[in-house]
């Protein structure tokens, strides 16, 4: 399946003391291509809104690998990588002028009024339909740069 595409610009607010992307920003743009796959499964505003329900992360794990400068275009490029009844395992890559500059890899569980619960028929079928296996980064560990 063709990855989900999200597109913004760098914000001046977001640039910090060494002229590049703060570490916040990563997040807050990883965040907002979450949304993109949300609505790529059904778990849209219209959704959110009709049974007070969600994806909460459960757990997140970035991976900075080169510098992101000011005014840069920023393309997440993401994949549904695994789903259970009740969880969506997201991958995350950040590019900017054809280089890999960031991943995200996203472990989400759906909630609704406070709980966690299996995602309806409908949302399930769309998670496992877009499905695609996970990249060997994946699951990844942080270890020493010596052992690497």
């Amino acid at each position: 399946m063709t990855p989900t595409i999200w597109r913004e610009p760098v914000q001046d607010a977001w640039i910090d003391y060494n002229g590049h992307l703060s570490e916040p920003y990563y997040v807050l743009v990883f965040g907002h291509a979450t949304d993109a796959v949300m609505d790529l499964v059904g778990i849209d505003a219209t959704y959110r809104g009709a049974h007070d329900a969600s994806l909460y992360t459960v757990e997140a794990h970035v991976r900075y690998l080169a510098e992101v400068p000011a005014a840069a275009d920023l393309e997440v490029r993401s994949s549904v990588i695994g789903a259970t009844s009740k969880l969506l395992w997201i991958w995350h890559e950040l590019w900017v002028d054809d280089r890999l500059r960031a991943t995200e890899e996203v472990l989400g569980v759906h909630v609704r009024s406070g709980r966690s619960v299996p995602f309806p028929d409908d949302i399930a079928a769309r998670a496992r339909a877009a499905c695609v296996d996970p990249p060997a980064e994946a699951s990844g560990q942080i270890r020493p740069v010596s052992e690497r």
